[in-house]
């Protein structure tokens, strides 16, 4: 008879742990790093051609350099905590960039955060907790092989089409005709593809953890083909992402893209990696409830930052070429992290 999987009571394990202090560490850099680079793009917009304007004199500004690594270094370790942890865990506390970014942008920044705000951080912080503490334990993988054996089942075959099909449909079909005028087409095709970059990252974790303790992964052709793919994904990604972010307001393309992306990665993960199967349904209910809350506080978060600057986003609003970019540079540095790590510079 098979064991009964360990409830969230009796403790939360050693590796959920470890994935747990990597996300929240990448959340720190990422959400600090948006800061940095706003204020050296502050600093070398006031010597010389803005960015805005399609200058690059922030390409000298130590400082917006110094904000650069410190986004790498936080994709660095956002990186490895999926080597740890479930991708249930870790996708999900991305949005803790997002309280990070609000603060130090208050602190440093003089950009006002309101009371709302506060309460849209706080329910960040009460999902992220839930999410925390009832997460499955990430089971035990001695050989990427075994991950290939799980994205070759018929289940994540079958979601690997339909997402596959449905982004090049995007992409081919739709993008052409309605790019330019529905938000949603662009985000589709990031966030479909994102679900499975971020399988296709798991297991180049959990391949770079079993080489580096002494079971070499790099001899098994699987790595590399998971290499591919995940380089293929992320490109086409930031492809589109960067498009989205030009046509339309980025406050708008922040909370839509960060549930959709979310959304599908929890489900890519619940097919391939079974996350689900070793919980018992409160657990599961409980998660997803960690998880609305942390998209409550999180649309709270963009909406209130709207109302302060005065902005709408009830619709999909296209930025006039004209407009100052440095008003929505501070609204840059709340997004899921992979999406601004992914904007080109």
């Amino acid at each position: 008879m098979a064991a009964e999987p360990p409830s969230w009571h009796e403790g939360i394990s050693s590796d959920n742990t470890k994935g747990f202090i990597l996300a929240l560490s990448s959340s720190f850099f990422i959400g600090g790093s948006f800061i940095v680079k706003k204020k050296g793009l502050k600093k070398a917009g006031a010597s010389g051609i803005r960015a805005g304007a399609g200058g690059f004199t922030y390409l000298y500004e130590p400082l917006w350099w110094l904000g650069m690594i410190t986004m790498i270094v936080g994709e660095i370790a956002n990186f490895v905590a999926y080597a740890f942890a479930p991708a249930l865990l870790v996708t999900p506390l991305g949005a803790l960039s997002i309280i990070i970014s609000a603060v130090l942008a208050h602190i440093i920044l003089q950009e006002k955060l309101h009371i709302f705000g506060v309460l849209g951080c706080i329910l960040c912080v009460v999902g992220s907790t839930t999410i925390v503490l009832h997460a499955p334990q990430e089971r035990e993988i001695e050989s990427v092989t075994e991950v290939w054996q799980m994205a070759m089942e018929p289940a994540f075959l079958l979601y690997a089409t339909l997402v596959i099909t449905s982004a090049v449909i995007l992409i081919f079909h739709f993008i052409p005709q309605y790019g330019e005028t529905h938000i949603m087409v662009y985000i589709g095709v990031c966030s479909l593809l994102g679900s499975l970059s971020v399988m296709g990252v798991k297991a180049l974790g959990i391949a770079m953890k079993l080489t580096l303790s002494g079971v070499n992964q790099l001899v098994y052709p699987q790595t590399w083909i998971f290499a591919i793919l995940v380089a293929t994904f992320l490109l086409t990604q930031m492809n589109y992402l960067n498009k989205a972010l030009d046509t339309f307001n980025t406050a708008v393309v922040s909370p839509i893209y960060y549930v959709m992306f979310t959304s599908l990665t929890i489900l890519a993960s619940v097919i391939m990696f079974k996350d689900w199967d070793r919980q018992s349904p409160a657990q599961v209910i409980t998660e997803l409830c960690g998880f609305v809350t942390i998209l409550s506080g999180t649309f709270l978060l963009h909406k209130t930052k709207d109302m302060v600057d005065g902005l709408s986003t009830s619709s999909p609003i296209r930025l006039p070429k004209h407009v100052d970019d440095d008003r929505y540079n501070g609204l840059e540095g709340i997004p899921l992290r992979r999406q601004e790590s992914m904007r080109l510079p």
